[in-house]
């Protein structure tokens, strides 16, 4: 099977019983990828004059359908959030308890999220901006 290197990745292309041919990157890879185009979308967002004219330019959706077939969800908020991350818990073998593990100075994480709140007179839903930029590739074209 051909594998292409693109950036320092390797991937490969192969058809899915149709006729187009795709590459796949690496879990890991993509990860990392993500990762970045999340931190550059954010910083974007941020440094923006025109916040409405970055939503748009990333293809950001202004209305989208209900989940369970309600009245159009309206976009009226998007919410930057910070959290540190500062252990990890785990479910322990053999006990109801979790195995807890704090993290030492030198390991706590900073993670910034973003969020697109869309409401209608029936809900309210938040978007992850890792779920659009997963579903909406033109968006990466933005950062």
């Amino acid at each position: 099977m051909p594998h292409d290197i693109v950036n320092g990745h390797i991937g490969h292309n192969h058809s899915h019983g149709g006729d187009h041919l795709h590459s796949h990157m690496p879990d890991a890879d993509r990860a990392e990828e993500l990762q970045v185009l999340t931190t550059q979308f954010i910083d974007g967002f941020v440094a923006a004059k025109d916040k409405m004219s970055y939503l748009r330019l990333a293809g950001v959706p202004l209305e989208i359908a209900a989940p369970d077939g309600g009245p159009t969800m309206k976009l009226v908020d998007v919410q930057l959030t910070t959290e540190w991350q500062v252990g990890t818990a785990s479910p322990s073998f053999g006990s109801r308890e979790l195995s807890y593990l704090p993290y030492p100075g030198d390991m706590v994480t900073e993670r910034t999220n973003l969020g697109f709140v869309y409401v209608s007179l029936e809900a309210k839903q938040v978007n992850d901006l890792r779920s659009f930029l997963q579903t909406h590739p033109a968006a990466e074209d933005v950062t």
